[in-house]
């Protein structure tokens, strides 16, 4: 079995699972690696699993805080951009918390603050 087999079978048959997801931007923005982030989402939530995303607040008006279709989002203050990056610095506090919290991480790349979110997982 493929390693990319084993994963999936892991992840979709496994019981009760916390899974958190990290990307730089989720819905409302709309791009192929939201899109797929939250179809991921949204299918663990139907299987019975708690789903929480950590994410940057890329516009002021999003909440920080927010349940969408039962999945749990956690948005990151930013500071400032460049370009399509973000500056937010309070993610890896963020990501130590929630790592420890979770059961599984799926990290999707590329993001700027990603560095920081493999010493949690590492320990976690």
């Amino acid at each position: 079995m493929k390693i990319e087999e084993k994963i999936f079978d892991f992840l979709f048959n496994h019981q009760f699972m916390k899974i958190l997801t990290v990307l730089t931007y989720y819905r409302p923005h709309t791009s192929g690696l939201t899109i797929y982030a939250e179809r991921i989402a949204k299918a663990f939530v139907a299987r019975g699993h708690e789903v929480t995303v950590l994410t940057s607040q890329f516009e002021k008006d999003l909440p920080l805080r927010e349940t969408v279709d039962g999945v749990n989002i956690i948005r990151s203050p930013v500071l400032f951009r460049l370009n399509k990056g973000v500056i937010m610095p309070w993610i890896g506090l963020q990501a130590t918390r929630e790592v420890l919290r979770h059961d599984a991480i799926l990290l999707h790349l590329p993001q700027f603050d990603a560095a920081g979110n493999f010493p949690a997982g590492a320990v976690a």
